[in-house]
């Protein structure tokens, strides 16, 4: 805002000092052309004012104007006066002839100013310009030559000879341009028509008018037209025939389609609508029998036909369009009339034998079946079979009397009820056929024996279950139906040792529940097998059997039993140690057995000490007894332990033994029938050497077969259900073994404590359920993890 009223101040200024100039100075006059560049020369200021160029500079010269632009300026140096700012002329002077720029030059010292006029030249930089882009004419195709219509005109802002000189009209067959100069008031044009339009040939005409200028190059500018022929009615409708035949079937219903009618009529809108109508002629009325449509054509049937009452019919129909003045048309239409076949086949069936027994021979009569036919000649003709893939067939019996037989094997089992179905076609043209279902059952017969889900049958039992549980039930299955399916069990079988099988379990010959009759001992029966057999109640009765194995399965129910030679009963179990003894003196060697298998048989060694006695320790594994520590002047004499051997069953079971220990001073004291302790010789014997090798070659033996059990246990597969029983073996310092039940197949464990040599060997389990695994730990502790059954394991102990 600030600006603008300086500005404002400014002009003020400038007025007031032309007012004040002298007004008889002399006016310099200049012409340029419109759009040149920037620092274009328009004249010599300083020559025109008869000054020099010191004297412009010493004044201060100045160009003062009225308007919003500097549109020019002096240069003080050279006294040339240059275009300042661009200079368009339409944007100055619009549409005036002339225009110039009104300017003042201003010296100081004395303040005098001169007028300047400055004539701004066109140049052709403007194209001639439609007012619209597009222009449409609607004439109708009926004018004569010789009309004319107003075209546009174009505007060009250029003035003179740039302004728009003449207009041209693309090339055409109908219209030409008749270009009027009308002087300073520009140039206009008219549209000709030149050759009479016809819409059904060119509906629309599209034309290009161009405003040409006089510039050098000159400029243009187009203009669409668009000529829409408007119709006449000159055309009559036209049917695409003369003469119309047509054949329609005597059974034809009303409704049906018997033929549209196809006219033409070049004009459009109402001059193009055509309606149908019939032609009556005589006493004939063709709209009784036929129906048309008057918008469409469509001629359909309405009554009814019938070939032998008239074979055919002849129609006149007109076509009239709906202009202002109607034209028509007319056309001969003649429909016969075809005779049918009408009538389909009827299939009866005069008696059915149901059901029909799956055993039924080939040829067996099912049902017999008849077919009739209304109509005559081919058409009454009739041929009749069964469709679809079933074991049945027709068999002529005489003309149109037909036997429907079985013609394949029958299983109710997979198909108890057939819909077969009967087809009767006749030789009309075209043919007409008709189909009848008959339902035909299967009856049962007892040719399916029982059958069992699997061959063999393994049955886990508990020892020392409860005589009378059910161990098991059998389940078969007989597809048969009724009686034919109802069975009953029966045991068949062999004896294990001599024991009759029917004193050991039972079966309920109706639910197959077998029933144990005796409580089981794993440590005497291990296993034994038997024999089912399953009947059915049909006519001659079916049978099949399966093979029962029964798999006792260990319970704790041993304790585990010391061995000699500190289990004779009323004996006292007493070792001597010296007094000089060291930490891990050996002191005893603890063995036990037990009758149990697997985990039930795995034992473990535990001291039960007096309170604050902490002078030995045995191997929870190994059962040795071994000195923790030195002795000391504290210690006592004599040393009651008590050793407490535990098996691992579920509910764990143990045994205990009683040793006194006694502290002598010299080993020569030290007398002992129940453990060799090597002894230290200063000479070598022979009977020394012998001995090593012994030793050596049997450490050796033992370590090959211990390496190929190994390799035959990583690539053996699995075994049959008599190797389920998992007997447990252990080795001794001492050289001695302590085992449960003998075996076929080992998994094996080692102990990674050199100080121990103990190996325990597990079966590899039989029944697929899952068995456990015992490592023991440095700490001879026991650590209880599970394994998937019927793998190979080989674990470190």
């Amino acid at each position: 805002m600030y600006v603008r009223r300086q500005n404002e101040h400014s002009w003020i200024h400038i007025v007031a000092l032309l007012c004040l100039c002298d007004c008889s100075a002399s006016q310099i006059s200049y012409s340029i052309s419109e759009e040149v560049n920037k620092g274009t020369v328009v004249g010599t200021i300083a020559k025109d004012l008869n000054l020099s160029v010191q004297d412009l500079e010493n004044r201060d010269v100045h160009i003062v104007s009225g308007y919003k632009k500097k549109y020019f300026d002096v240069n003080l140096r050279t006294g040339n006066l240059f275009v300042d700012e661009r200079i368009d002329r339409e944007e100055l002077c619009s549409s005036m002839v002339k225009c110039s720029l009104k300017l003042q030059a201003v010296l100081s010292n004395p303040m005098t100013a001169h007028r300047i006029e400055v004539n701004v030249l066109d140049i052709n930089d403007n194209s001639p310009v439609f007012i619209e882009q597009s222009h449409v004419f609607n004439i109708t195709e009926s004018l004569s030559p010789g009309e004319r219509y107003l075209l546009p005109i174009a505007e060009d802002a250029d003035i003179g000879t740039n302004s728009v000189k003449t207009y041209k009209l693309s090339q055409n067959e109908y219209f030409s341009l008749d270009v009027q100069s009308g002087g300073d008031h520009g140039v206009s044009a008219e549209l000709v028509l030149q050759k009479a339009l016809d819409r059904e040939k060119q509906p629309i005409i599209s034309l290009l008018l161009t405003a040409v200028d006089g510039g050098k190059p000159p400029r243009s500018g187009t203009l669409q037209l668009t000529v829409n022929v408007l119709d006449v009615n000159d055309n009559t409708p036209t049917f695409s025939k003369s003469l119309y035949k047509v054949r329609v079937k005597e059974n034809a219903t009303p409704g049906t389609l018997v033929i549209k009618l196809n006219t033409t009529d070049l004009d459009e809108g109402l001059n193009s609508k055509i309606s149908y109508s019939f032609i009556k002629r005589g006493n004939i009325d063709p709209s009784n029998i036929f129906e048309l449509d008057s918008e469409t054509g469509e001629i359909t049937v309405k009554g009814t036909l019938d070939y032998e009452e008239t074979p055919a019919y002849e129609v006149r129909v007109k076509a009239m369009d709906q202009g202002t003045t109607p034209r028509s048309a007319h056309a001969k239409l003649l429909i016969e009339i075809i005779d049918v076949n009408d009538n389909a086949p009827e299939i009866s069936v005069t008696s059915l034998m149901t059901p029909v027994k799956e055993d039924a021979e080939l040829g067996t009569i099912v049902a017999l079946v008849t077919v009739s036919d209304k109509d005559g000649g081919n058409n009454g003709v009739t041929n009749c079979k069964v469709v679809g893939s079933v074991p049945f067939k027709l068999k002529s019996n005489y003309k149109n009397d037909y036997s429907l037989v079985v013609d394949g094997p029958l299983d109710r089992e997979n198909t108890s009820l057939y819909n077969v179905t009967i087809t009767a076609t006749d030789e009309g043209s075209p043919p007409l056929s008709s189909i009848r279902v008959i339902t035909v059952h299967v009856s049962d017969v007892n040719d399916n024996a029982p059958r069992f889900m699997e061959p063999v049958i393994n049955v886990y039992v508990k020892e020392n279950s409860p005589v009378g549980s059910v161990i098991y039930t059998i389940n078969a299955f007989d597809p048969d139906l009724d009686i034919n399916a109802k069975l009953t069990y029966k045991l068949l079988g062999s004896s294990p040792k001599n024991i009759p099988i029917s004193s050991m379990v039972n079966i309920n010959s109706e639910t197959g529940d077998i029933v144990s009759l005796q409580a089981f001992n794993y440590e005497e029966l291990k296993t034994f097998q038997f024999k089912v057999q399953a009947t059915d109640s049909g006519v001659p009765p079916l049978s099949s059997n399966v093979t029962v194995n029964v798999l006792i399965l260990d319970e704790n129910d041993n304790n585990p039993t010391i061995l000699a030679p500190y289990s004779e009963h009323g004996s006292v179990n007493s070792e001597n140690i010296p007094y000089s003894a060291e930490a891990g003196y050996f002191v005893a060697k603890i063995r036990a057995v037990d009758a149990d298998s697997g985990y039930n048989a795995l034992l473990s060694y535990h001291l039960s000490e007096p309170k604050g006695n902490n002078l030995f320790r045995i191997g929870t594994s190994t059962g040795e007894i071994r000195t923790k520590r030195r002795m000391s002047d504290n210690d006592l004499k004599t040393h009651p332990l008590v050793v407490l051997v535990s098996d691992n069953g579920e509910l764990s079971l143990s045994a205990t033994v009683s040793i006194d220990v006694v502290v002598v001073e010299s080993t020569a004291d030290i007398q002992t029938q129940f453990r060799h302790v090597p002894i230290k010789e200063e000479s070598f014997s022979d009977l020394n050497l012998y001995l090593l090798i012994a030793i050596v070659s049997v450490s050796v033996i033992f370590l090959l077969s211990l390496i190929s059990l190994i390799a035959v246990k990583c690539h053996r597969t699995d075994g049959s259900f008599s190797r389920y029983s998992a007997p447990m073996i252990t080795t001794h310092p001492d050289g001695s073994w302590s085992y449960s039940k003998s075996t076929q197949q080992y998994d094996v464990c080692f102990s990674s404590d050199t100080l121990k040599s103990d190996v325990v060997v597990f079966p590899a389990p039989f029944p697929p359920v899952d068995a456990e695994l015992i490592s023991i730990n440095g700490g001879d502790t026991f650590t209880r993890t599970q394994t998937l059954p019927n793998k190979e394991k080989v674990c470190h102990l």
